[in-house]
Parts: C-alpha cells; sequence; structure tokens
C-alpha cells in the first residue's frame, strides 16, 4: 500500500509533483473532515481492478489535505461483502459520499444499499446496463424501469462495446461467426441478455453469436463451450470473465488444437499481467480500451495529464500502467467536485442534487449527467465516456504494449497500429 511518504517520493523522483488546480475545496462541517466512503475489490479474482487504488487516495489526501476522510473498505470481489462494507460505512463510519468501483459485482450492492438508505452514491467500471436494469426490480420489464435518486454512474455501455468490437472484427477477414463467453454473474448475465445484450447489436452488423450457455466463475473445464464454438466454425470468441477463467479457457482451447482469428474479451484481458502470464499465447488478444496514457486529457484535481498520473504510479509501485488507475482517479476528482457545490456535507439530498449538476472535465473526460447519448430512462443516473479497442502486442523483452487500434468512436484519442488476426 502506498502511503503519502511513498506517494511523495515518487512524485519527486519523476518531477509529477501535483499542482493546485484552482478546485473549490468544500468548507469543513463544524471542524470535521468530510468523510468519504469507498469500496473497491481489492482482494480476490477481481483485485487487478484495485491495483492503484492506494496510489491514487495519497494523491488525493495529498491535493486536499485536511479536508477529506477516505474510509476504505475491500468488497474481497464478493457481491455480499460489498453490501456488508458498505453498510458499515453508512450506518458505523457515516460517511457523507460513498465511492465505488470495478464490476456490477462491486457497485450494484453498495449503490443499493445507498439508495435504500438515502446515501449518495458514484460510481463507475462497469456498463451501465449491468448497473441501471441490473438493479431494477423487474430487470425484465422495461415498463418498471425507475430512476434512482442516490446512485449515480459514469461509463460507456454495451451499445459502446458493441461498436468496438465489430469495428475491430471488420478489420479482418472472417466468418462473422462469434462464439460468446457468458458466466452466471451480473456482468455475464447481462452481455448474454438476448434483449439488451451483444446478440441484437451483432446481429445488425451482420454477425451470429452462439452462446453455449453461462459458467460459473472460477470453472476448471471449458469442453462444453470449445465445442460449441468448433460447431459454429467460430472466427471469433468474445465475452466477459475473471482473468483466471480466460487461462483456464484459453490453454484448454489452445490444447484442442482451435485457433480463432480474433479473440476480444472485456474484463479478463484489461491487464498487463493477465496477458503476461499466457506468454507468447497472449500476442495478439484484443479487448476494450477505456483509459490510457495516451488519452488527452488532464486531472482537475492534480493538473496531471494521463501520461504523468501512469508515470507517477509505474514509478511508485514498479508495475506497469492499467486502465483503473484514470477511472479511481476520476472518481475522487469528482468527489472534491461534488462537495465543493454543497453548502453542508450532511446533506445527503443537497449531495445528490450536486452530483446531479455536475460538469467537470476529468482525467478520463467529460463527467456530466446531462443524459447525452443515454435513453431516458437511465438519464438521471448514467454519464457515458468514451471507449476504444486495443490489441495486446508482445515485445522483444517478452512483455506487453497495449496498442489501441480501433478509435472511431473517439477520433481524439489516437491509435498506434490496425487489427492483426491471431497467428
Amino acid at each position: 500500500m502506498f502511503n503519502r511518504r511513498k506517494f511523495l517520493r515518487a512524485s519527486a523522483a519523476t518531477g509529477l509533483g501535483v499542482a493546485a488546480s484552482g478546485l473549490a475545496m468544500p468548507a469543513l462541517s463544524q471542524g470535521r473532515r468530510i468523510k468519504l466512503g469507498y469500496v473497491s475489490p481489492q482482494t480476490g479474482p477481481l483485485a487487478g481492478f484495485a491495483e492503484s487504488d492506494a496510489y491514487n487516495i495519497a494523491a488525493f489526501i495529498e491535493q486536499t489535505g485536511d479536508t477529506f476522510e477516505v474510509i476504505v473498505k475491500d468488497s474481497q470481489s464478493n457481491p455480499n461483502r460489498a453490501a456488508e462494507v458498505a453498510k458499515d460505512l453508512i450506518l458505523e463510519d457515516e460517511v457523507n459520499l460513498m465511492l465505488v468501483a470495478s464490476t456490477p459485482e462491486t457497485t450494484n450492492p453498495v449503490a443499493g444499499v445507498c439508495e435504500g438508505e438515502g446515501i449518495p452514491c458514484i460510481s463507475t467500471v462497469a456498463p451501465w446496463q449491468p448497473w441501471f436494469i441490473g438493479q431494477q426490480g423487474n430487470p425484465r420489464d422495461p415498463g418498471s424501469w425507475r430512476p434512482f435518486d442516490y446512485a449515480f454512474h459514469y461509463f460507456w455501455g454495451m451499445e459502446d462495446v458493441i461498436d468496438v468490437f465489430t469495428a475491430m472484427w471488420n478489420q479482418l477477414d472472417t466468418n462473422k461467426s462469434v462464439g460468446g463467453l457468458f458466466p452466471n454473474d451480473a456482468d455475464g448475465n447481462a452481455w448474454a441478455d438476448d434483449d439488451t445484450g451483444l446478440r441484437p447489436g451483432l446481429k445488425a452488423a451482420g454477425y451470429d453469436l452462439t452462446n453455449p450457455g453461462s459458467f460459473q466463475n472460477l470453472s476448471d473445464d471449458f469442453t462444453a463451450q470449445i465445442n460449441a464454438f468448433k460447431g459454429a466454425s467460430a472466427d471469433i470468441v468474445t465475452g466477459v470473465l475473471i482473468p483466471p477463467d480466460f487461462t483456464t479457457f484459453w490453454n484448454q482451447m489452445r490444447q484442442q488444437g482451435v485457433h480463432p482469428k480474433a479473440v476480444t474479451v472485456a474484463k479478463a484481458l484489461l491487464f498487463p499481467q493477465s496477458v503476461e502470464t499466457l506468454g507468447a499465447a497472449g500476442h495478439n488478444l484484443s479487448s476494450e480500451v477505456w483509459w490510457t496514457p495516451s488519452h488527452p486529457f488532464a486531472s482537475s484535481l492534480t493538473g496531471q495529464s494521463s501520461a504523468a498520473l501512469a508515470e507517477g504510479f509505474t514509478a511508485a509501485s514498479g508495475r506497469p500502467w492499467t486502465q483503473p488507475i484514470g477511472f479511481v482517479h476520476s472518481l475522487f476528482e469528482v468527489a472534491a467536485d461534488v462537495m465543493g457545490r454543497v453548502d453542508d456535507p450532511g446533506d445527503g439530498d443537497a449531495v445528490a442534487e450536486a452530483v446531479a449538476a455536475t460538469d467537470l472535465d476529468t482525467v478520463v473526460g467529460k463527467v456530466a449527467w446531462n443524459g447525452q447519448g443515454v435513453p431516458d430512462f437511465a438519464a438521471r443516473n448514467v454519464c457515458k465516456t468514451q471507449l476504444t479497442g486495443g490489441q495486446w502486442r508482445m515485445r522483444d523483452d517478452g512483455g506487453y504494449d497495449l496498442v489501441i487500434v480501433e478509435n472511431g468512436a473517439a477520433p481524439d484519442i489516437p491509435t498506434g497500429g490496425t487489427m492483426e488476426a491471431l497467428s
């Protein structure tokens, strides 16, 4: 974990000291620091999402001084645990604002608890459909869906990932037969949904999806899925699954001599360490890309560019940059901005309305709950962010670089190459 001293040492070593941004800081409430709760999967199979948490929180505290207290809880990659620690943060720690990141298994239970308790909550790093629809009383009945009073979310949606994935595949010569990997969890069920998941968008783009059925996380046998993909002559494999499951699947797929032209998988292929464990078998695997050091944005909190933020993390940790760095940092940007616009941090209704009124340029781009690009039913609670697509390319030293190969919906984010077929 990074403490304040370690963060400052890394900043000094790289010349990346934080700069005052002119962001309004809230007045202390009766001499007390404003309490922020933060929940993320710091252990368990989703722990890669939380790798930059301590670094980002150290930067936030360094910039804001004594204004905020951040109380961090580990969901342990377990939805029930996420709900439990959210309750603790509300009832025992009496936080003023809840922040939560990384997959519906974490964001949804925390947001649900906050909505029930009347505590404002800001979440990110989960597609908006699993977040919004997954929390409705009847996800199968759109007519019953209702907006939330206290829960707010920003990230991309299924429509965006479909556009990015198909644009990448369109760069290759394939039979447009796609095999899908969908676990029995909030993400997998949302992506596999025949009405609101991948299938309708893929069909509209001319692709045929084979879904052999859901499986449990941490499975050790993907024979059924591999046989189904063989039967469909699938040139493409896609889906959304945790890193250990993809490693098991990919090893078994290769052992059986099955060689698709493209493997584009969400969640599992986000992190360099997940690809590095595959050795040469990770070359040209592809995924969605939501943030990189080349993104042309800067922090409203520290003034750092995306590149500087990533460089600072690497200097402090010795680890490569990862996509969640930008989004976790942005959560605290938004929190500081929101609390700088309220008179009483303890007034949950006022804080919720301040969240809804946010219009902030962050290190991941614009965050504003203005309804742009979002269906009316989710417009109050969902803000969309940009999405691109990339491939992992193996370097001579055995490490990997993530190369942007598709930016049609985000032309301000530069590409570094074009899509290549798996060998």
